[in-house]
C-alpha cells in the first residue's frame, strides 16, 4: 500500500513516499502509518496527542482513522495564533470604532 506523507511542520513542506506493509485483510489506520514512518512510537506520543496534528487530504483525522492506497497523510504544525481569539479581537475593534462614530455624531448634533 502506497502513501504520500506531506510534512508541513517546517519552513518548506516535505513530500515523501511510504510503502505500508500490512497483513492480509487488515485495514491500516493513520497510527500504523505514523509508526511505520518512524514518526511516532505509539498513540501516547506527546507530539501527536494534540488535536489537529495530522490529516488526510486536508481533513483532520484521528489516530484510528482508516487510510487507503494513494492517500496523502499530512502532518501539521501547531497554530501560532488562535483564530477564535483573533476574530474576537477584530470584532471588538470594529464595535469600538462604530460606537465612537455614533458618539461623535451625537456630539455634532448637540453643537
Amino acid at each position: 500500500m502506497e502513501l504520500l506523507i506531506c510534512d508541513a511542520r517546517g519552513e518548506q513542506p516535505l513530500l515523501s513516499s511510504l510503502t505500508l506493509s500490512m497483513m492480509a485483510g487488515e485495514q491500516p489506520v493513520v497510527g500504523d502509518a505514523l509508526i511505520q514512518a518512524g514518526l511516532a512510537s505509539g498513540p501516547d506520543d506527546p507530539q501527536w496527542t494534540r488535536k489537529g496534528a495530522y490529516g488526510v487530504f486536508g481533513k483532520r483525522k484521528e489516530w484510528d482513522s482508516p487510510i487507503y492506497d494513494g492517500d496523502r497523510l499530512e502532518l501539521y504544525a501547531p497554530l501560532q495564533i488562535d483564530p477564535k481569539t483573533v476574530r474576537r479581537k477584530r470584532a471588538n475593534q470594529n464595535r469600538d470604532a462604530h460606537l465612537k462614530a455614533v458618539a461623535a455624531k451625537r456630539k455634532a448634533r448637540r453643537l
